[in-house]
């Protein structure tokens, strides 16, 4: 599949656009099938340099180039989007190669399934690395490209080959708006300024005046803040994916109703925006829909009616009052949903619908509670959708589920802010499937000792996180107890002691420690340095002055 790409700082932007405008006569000559244009950015990886044979540049390119055609145009696409060395999720990125159409469907198999394989195979070549949970993706360092002073590489054989285009800006001077003579196909708008302050400000105007010349467009995302979408934004007819995320927008305009073709639509954490508009009940081809507040990642409201929407996946940061738990019983064929604010008054609806969706395998309960003192509402009863296998549960729980307990496809357990009053662990630990583990303030406790975990525990866990404002130490870790861990993060302030037999844990690969007390220190600068010499990365903070460290 032929296409451009290309990313720009956002003051060369224009001057990029104009020069692919100016030599389009060139992209009809068969003899060439690259031409550079001035600006600054990085090869795609199709025009990395030779290097000679001997050069471990040859036997990336080689692995590279080896990549069947379907392989090759994922990576391609997926090192335009991912920033050099940082994660991605895995989710977004199974997203953007549908909205792409680089997954092609075939009978009896689900598009997103086929797309996490292809994420999973370019992990296994090395050209993607997993990221602590395994959750998100970066791009293996030899795959980055290479940095190219004021030239970029296209790839081009067509006058129609779509541009995939990144820009880096801090506001409305750096939109491009002269888009009407170039096929652009993706747009990514990043901000360049961090603090709320000084994040890149688009105006709603320039957006609508950007919008007239992308009728083509398949993906637009704008991590930046946005004064309002414009009307504009119905133009765009062809549109797959829409992300607005930390754009802090108050209102979706109706005429986003006009975006039939949109697979998924990303408003998380979007200002004061609390309801999408009714018109999104005209977007059948949704699959994928993601959201929450600004304020506090609250839930944002949806339109009664929104059970038509059968061919969504996901659906994340709803409300289910008013109505709305009983209609997600409509929902039969989602695969995640994630809802905030579970009160009583709609709690056993909700669960009644979740069990009807047998083909759910990621569900997320919060209650949404600042303070963190309020309970999720009772949970006996529940019987978990069969394939179910992450689960997030965010709030006080009177007593522990005993049903979690029976799931053996659990892959992935989160618990926030439960407050148990018996560490839950001992059920825990036989949960055959069982890889990562997030208990988040799940338990309060001073110390914990080897009753913990006994030998033979935890057989498949490779990522555990452990938060408790109260613990002081774990004294031990029997012999044989997580033999497969290799991410071990602690997020205790008061933590003084490690436990005696971390030294046996022959996996673990990275420990993390936020912050770190300042007598465990001097306990691993000294006669305990022995717990931690086997492993790679140590992360941590100290409190104060707050120095961070990764080593």
């Amino acid at each position: 599949m032929p296409f451009f790409n290309f990313t720009s700082k956002s003051e060369d932007t224009s001057s990029l656009i104009a020069d692919i405008s100016r030599r389009k006569s060139e992209l009809l000559n068969p003899s060439s099938s690259r031409i550079q244009v001035e600006g600054e950015g990085k090869t795609p990886l199709a025009s990395i340099p030779k290097k000679g044979t001997d050069s471990p540049l040859a036997t990336f390119e080689l692995n590279y180039r080896n990549l069947p055609d379907y392989l090759r145009c994922c990576l391609d696409y997926i090192c335009l989007y991912g920033k050099r060395g940082y994660s991605m999720e895995k989710r977004k990125l199974v997203w953007l190669l549908l909205a792409n159409g680089l997954i092609q469907p075939k009978p009896g198999d689900i598009m997103e399934d086929s797309a996490e394989k292809i994420i999973e195979e370019l992990a296994s070549f090395g050209m993607l690395q997993d990221v602590d949970d395994r959750s998100c993706v970066k791009v293996s360092a030899p795959y980055w490209g290479f940095k190219v002073e004021k030239q970029t590489f296209v790839d081009a054989v067509s006058e129609n080959s779509p541009v995939h285009l990144v820009v880096h800006g801090r506001g409305d001077k750096d939109i491009p708006t002269n888009f009407h003579d170039i096929f652009v196909q993706s747009l990514f708008f990043m901000a360049t300024g961090h603090s709320f302050p000084t994040r890149t400000f688009l105006s709603g105007a320039n957006l609508g005046a950007m919008f007239s010349g992308l009728k083509f467009l398949l993906v637009l995302d704008m991590d930046c803040k946005i004064e309002y979408l414009p009307n504009e934004v119905g133009d765009l007819v062809h549109l797959r994916y829409l992300s607005l995320e930390n754009s802090e927008i108050s209102e979706l305009p109706a005429s986003i109703g006009n975006l039939k073709k949109l697979q998924t639509l990303n408003v998380r954490m979007c200002g004061d925006l609390k309801k999408l508009p009714n018109e999104v009940l005209s977007m059948q081809q949704l699959r994928h829909i993601e959201m929450s507040s600004c304020n506090d990642d609250g839930e944002i409201r949806v339109p009664s009616g929104i059970g038509m929407l059968t061919n969504l996946h996901t659906f994340c940061g709803l409300y289910a009052g008013d109505g709305i738990a009983q209609e997600l019983s409509n929902l039969t064929q989602l695969r995640e949903l994630g809802v905030k604010r579970v009160y009583d008054d709609h709690a056993d609806e909700l669960l009644r619908s979740v069990m009807k969706m047998v083909d759910l395998v990621s569900l997320s309960l919060e209650v949404d509670d600042s303070t963190k003192t309020t309970f999720l509402p009772s949970l006996e009863g529940f019987l978990p959708p069969p394939l179910l296998h992450e689960l997030h549960l965010d709030g006080r729980l009177v007593i522990f589920p005993e049903w979690i307990a029976s799931m053996g496809n659990l892959t992935r357990l989160n618990l926030s802010f439960s407050y148990l009053s018996d560490s839950p662990t001992p059920v825990l630990q036989f949960l055959p499937k069982l890889k990562h583990l997030n208990m988040w303030h799940a338990c309060n406790f001073s110390y914990i000792g080897k009753e913990f975990c006994p030998a033979g525990g935890f057989q498949q866990l490779e990522t555990f996180t452990l938060a408790c404002d109260s613990l002081v130490g774990w004294t031990e870790i029997e012999n044989g107890a997580f033999p497969s861990l290799k991410y071990l993060r602690f997020h205790c302030p008061k933590l003084k002691l490690l436990p005696e037999g971390l030294q046996n844990l022959s996996k673990l690969q990275k420990l993390g420690i936020f912050p770190l007390h300042h007598d465990l220190q001097r306990r691993l600068n000294g006669r305990e340095k022995y717990k931690i010499e086997h492993i790679v990365t140590l992360a941590y903070f100290h409190p104060f002055p707050n120095p961070w460290s990764d080593e």
